[in-house]
């Protein structure tokens, strides 16, 4: 019988494989009897601090095996761990960190200043982790955790630009594996004893996801602190590695690494890679490279990650139609394409893009009406994404409702980036859109209106941006235009600004 919360996932393969490597991370390595143990002297630590089932914990930093102790013993306590992508600005920090009104904050000590304005207990996960953590006994708790309770809160900023906490439970996570199993998914349900990289923002579903299906499968979870092309070669040939998750970026980044060529990629059984489109001439040049199954997957923050496939055997020669699309909906999850009624379309008729299924969030952190506006009667969940379905029910993504930008994996929202850019003195008005990006998918480009009687240029929109937001929010070029486009009720016309830039592609994402 498959687990239904992580935290008893532990424990079984703790008592099945107590020896089997769980993580691995630089030169450290720690087996899953001994995880177990650390989960519960951490479920321990955060009732001796006063955390109450339902609490919220947040963390700044990059991947270690620490982290990955810290979700398992958040899963053993029933708090709710709250991973906050590094990446981000001090300020863009503070605000999730408020939002989620955190109990704890761990940080990785070479991010602690953003723990200036904390008030709560501050554990730096260098220099005071195992201290905290082995103040207690590893005898297990025997806290009650459902499968219905939350584990995880993720945020993701909205077209208004305000981020959101997307509310994750156990159940979100190991609902479906017992029918991916018996279906045959095996490159997104891998085997007891498999190995793999977690090397993708822990801040991200791709990378603390990658850490819960490790716990979840009995997996060797090797753990990179960010992604390093050398080291991924190297950590793969040197411990057998079978599966691996790349966003397409960080796979072009590795296949033009001088190392490539000679790289040994024997031991790999499977790659998946999402989060954004991949070029149909790096997905070749992939497969021909790596010469292992290629299986793309489709999801968003608000479906635990992956609920659509394209399989591997999708990506062989003669499936080139097949390449094109996202794949089928993963057993026990449904699709439908919604017109502006928002009744189901037919086949091949574009529309936005529904799911149904148990891996659909419990809802956004204390934002009833904007989850009332995405969740509809019957458990569909409206996910801003445009697409049709064909006759065997293969997904075509075509356009992003909700205007949000995805470069090198990122998500970047227009409304987040105008209005780090409205302040700036010279700025009468500015539009931020996606524009096709031959190295990262799409690029980031402000459309800017300068004030009259200024001589704004370029690279002052962009230096007074890195001030303000994430490096990866930043525009990375700007034209200036007369006017902006807009509707009658003054809404910007982003599509007529796109126009241009995607003039002769027959889709609106790259």
């Amino acid at each position: 019988m498959t687990a239904t919360t992580y935290g008893e996932a532990l424990a079984r393969h703790a008592a099945e494989r107590p020896a089997q490597i769980a993580v691995r991370f630089q030169d450290r390595t720690c087996d899953y009897a001994e995880l177990d143990r650390r989960a519960n002297r951490i479920a321990r630590a955060f009732v001796a601090a006063g955390c109450e089932p339902g609490a919220r914990i947040a963390y700044v930093g990059k991947n270690s095996d620490r982290t990955v102790e810290l979700i398992a013993g958040a899963a053993r306590a029933n708090v709710v761990l709250v991973p906050i992508i590094w990446r981000l600005a001090p300020a863009e920090i503070m605000t999730i960190i408020r939002d989620c009104e955190a109990a704890m904050l761990f940080v990785e000590d070479a991010f602690i200043n953003v723990a200036d304005g904390f008030d709560g207990p501050v554990v730096q996960m260098e220099t005071g982790f195992d201290d905290w953590r082995d103040a207690q006994a590893d005898t297990p708790l025997g806290i009650a955790v459902s499968p219905d309770d939350v584990l995880l809160q993720l945020y993701t900023s909205g077209t208004t630009g305000t981020p959101k906490g997307v509310m994750l439970t156990h159940a979100n996570g190991t609902a479906t594996r017992k029918r991916l199993k018996k279906e045959g998914i095996y490159w997104y349900a891998p085997d007891a004893g498999d190995t793999g990289i977690l090397a993708m923002p822990y801040g991200h579903i791709a990378g603390i996801g990658m850490a819960l299906n490790g716990l979840l499968s009995g997996m060797e979870v090797i753990v990179h602190a960010e992604f390093d092309p050398l080291l991924t070669m190297t950590d793969i040939a040197r411990h057998q590695v079978k599966w691996i998750f790349l966003v397409p970026a960080a796979l072009r980044i590795m296949l033009a690494h001088p190392e490539a060529d000679r790289a040994d990629f024997s031991s790999v059984r499977g790659l998946t890679y999402g989060a954004s489109p991949i070029p149909l001439d790096l997905l070749k040049e992939g497969v021909e490279r790596l010469k292992c199954g290629f299986a793309q997957l489709y999801g968003l923050t608000e479906t635990f990650g992956t609920v659509v496939t394209l399989s591997p055997e999708d990506h062989l020669p003669g499936r080139e139609h097949t390449l094109r699309s996202a794949g089928q909906a993963l057993p026990g999850m449904e699709l439908r394409i919604l017109g502006e009624d928002l009744e189901a379309l037919g086949a091949n008729e574009t529309g936005e893009i529904a799911i149904r299924g148990p891996a659909i969030m419990a809802g956004y952190w204390k934002r009833e009406e904007e989850t009332a506006r995405v969740m509809l009667d019957g458990g569909w969940f409206r996910t801003g994404d445009a697409g049709y379905l064909d006759e065997d029910g293969y997904l075509f993504i075509q356009d992003r409702i909700k205007d949000m930008i995805v470069s090198g994996g990122e998500n970047v929202y227009p409304a987040e980036v105008e209005s780090a850019l409205y302040g700036h003195p010279a700025i009468a008005d500015v539009a931020v859109i996606g524009v096709p990006d031959d190295a990262w998918g799409e690029a980031v480009k402000a459309v800017v209106v300068r004030k009259p009687g200024t001589d704004l240029q370029a690279g002052d929109v962009i230096a007074y941006a890195r001030e303000r937001i994430a490096g990866f929010k930043c525009p990375k070029s700007v034209d200036f235009i007369a006017e902006l486009p807009r509707n009658p009720s003054g809404k910007i016309l982003r599509r007529t600004l796109r126009e241009p830039y995607w003039a002769g592609r027959d889709r609106q994402v790259n």
